[in-house]
């Protein structure tokens, strides 16, 4: 890696952005205005790098290893809070609630919500491939798409060796201390389990030891109000990461490669805003403004669609959903953490359903019918639970499916050059997902508060900001 004068001016350039966004922080603009701003000039910026020196020119490649620090630094500082926000959240909620059957209410209708809309999203997936009228046939690949195609078949076994019982198992958390460091690809998940049982159990002793309970709840109370603290200081970060990111994803992306899959991008994007549709209807279904929804939530979005990670989007979706929307901590802690590993409408649901219908032609299926769209949509929904188990979220959903289709999987590495630039329209509306089923949840059990969502107020984060 070189430090020549092309990087240093870059990087130059990159740091008065950076100076820009901190004067804007402390003119207090609003939280949304900074992160569009970092968002629209972090394209520019990346396609004025571009144009100057080409997406493969060792310039770009030094510049953006050291916006890498600003960027996945941000997106470590985010994971950093995750599993702490998770626990104290959802304790503290468990401690208000001390009601097991309210509990059990909201899981049900939030993993529901989850995967009914998984289930929506594959049937638009398989809609937009036939309106496009997407196939694989006919297509080369190159040395990377090939290299891609063997990498794929190779985890081959892993997918096929992933089933329900065995992915609800890997939930249940053998030892909690292990899953607290995120160490395996259901931690999120088997995290939340331990502070329901620890919630409860506190609950089980409020009548009988009043004085332990009370002792627990105020140090809970402590812990709470310090990691929300800590999340509203990271979060403040966002408007510099996401023009990091931003930068660096449209500084190093392929032309070339983009034109020649225009119409699987157009297919793919076309899909993701179809199903964005279907979560507002399902917002307006709730009896809520769909137009003030999206100008809540468009920040939580900016930094998935930059990012790139639905886990790493957990702290600020519950934040969003807890500031802006209205919803209870708790219910809104179910949402991101279920909705960043169960049912991602973007990873689990439109991916492996249009990849299908590409493929299926090359082995002579005709994919436009039942019999091959009905299995096709209920392995979908299914092995959308199995994809938390293992890494690589949308190519391990396309793995379960199309081996369980019996097609060929090595045809998916033809994707392998505009993967990052669908990537982020898939983690967007996966977060979007969590956090439409959320919102919803609170709506039908009557627990959202509506002055919140009606406010045009700040959020906290930014009268955080004011006061500090």
């Amino acid at each position: 890696m070189t430090l020549n004068f092309p990087v240093i001016l870059n990087l130059a350039v990159a740091l008065g952005v950076c100076f820009l966004l901190y004067k804007m922080q402390q003119a207090h603009a609003s939280f949304t205005k900074r992160v569009f701003t970092g968002l629209g000039v972090g394209v520019l910026l990346g396609a004025a790098f571009q144009l100057l020196y080409g997406a493969s020119s060792p310039v770009i490649t030094d510049t953006n290893a050291y916006l890498d620090i600003i960027g996945t630094g941000y997106v470590k500082l985010l994971q950093m809070i995750v599993m702490p926000l998770i626990m104290v959240s959802i304790i503290a909620a468990i401690l208000k609630l001390r009601d097991a059957s309210s509990l059990g209410k909201i899981s049900a209708l939030t993993i529901g919500i989850l995967m009914a809309t998984t289930m929506v999203a594959a049937g638009i997936g398989i809609l937009m491939a036939k309106l496009f009228g997407l196939s694989a046939v006919g297509l080369t690949a190159t040395a990377a798409e090939v290299a891609r195609g063997d990498y794929l078949k190779g985890h081959l076994n892993t997918a096929q060796a992933i089933s329900l019982p065995g992915m609800i198992i890997s939930f249940i958390p053998a030892n909690p201390f292990l899953d607290m460091t995120g160490a395996r690809k259901t931690s999120t998940i088997a995290v939340v389990l331990f502070s329901i049982f620890v919630g409860m159990s506190a609950t089980g002793i409020a009548a009988k030891q009043p004085e332990i309970f009370d002792a627990f709840e105020r140090f809970i109370k402590v812990a709470h109000a310090i990691i929300m603290r800590m999340v509203t200081l990271v979060l403040r970060l966002t408007p510099f990461g996401v023009f990091a990111l931003m930068t660096q994803v449209v500084a190093g992306s392929n032309l070339e490669s983009i034109v020649k899959l225009l119409s699987f991008i157009t297919a793919s994007y076309s899909a993701l805003l179809l199903m964005f549709c279907v979560h507002l209807l399902l917002i307006s279904a709730a009896g809520l403004n769909a137009a003030r929804y999206v100008k809540k939530i468009f920040p939580v979005l900016a930094f998935a669609f930059t990012s790139r990670t639905s886990a790493g989007s957990i702290p600020m979706s519950v934040q969003t959903q807890t500031s802006r929307l209205g919803t209870p901590e708790g219910i809104a802690n179910f949402a991101a953490s279920f909705g960043s590993t169960i049912g991602q409408n973007g990873c689990a649901g439109i991916y492996p359903a249009m990849l299908a219908v590409m493929i299926a032609p090359t082995v002579g299926i005709d994919p436009m019918t039942l019999s091959f769209i009905v299995p096709l949509i209920a392995i979908i929904t299914v092995g959308s639970v199995g994809v938390a188990g293992v890494g690589g979220g949308a190519t391990f959903a396309a793995l379960i499916v199309l081996s369980a289709m019996d097609l060929p999987v090595a045809l998916a590495g033809l994707l392998i050059s505009i993967e990052p630039l669908i990537d982020m329209g898939r983690t967007a509306l996966n977060v979007s997902g969590s956090i439409t089923a959320g919102t919803v949840t609170s709506r039908v059990l009557g627990q959202t508060d509506m002055a919140v969502f009606n406010s045009d107020a700040a959020v906290n984060l930014d009268a955080d900001e004011k006061a500090a």
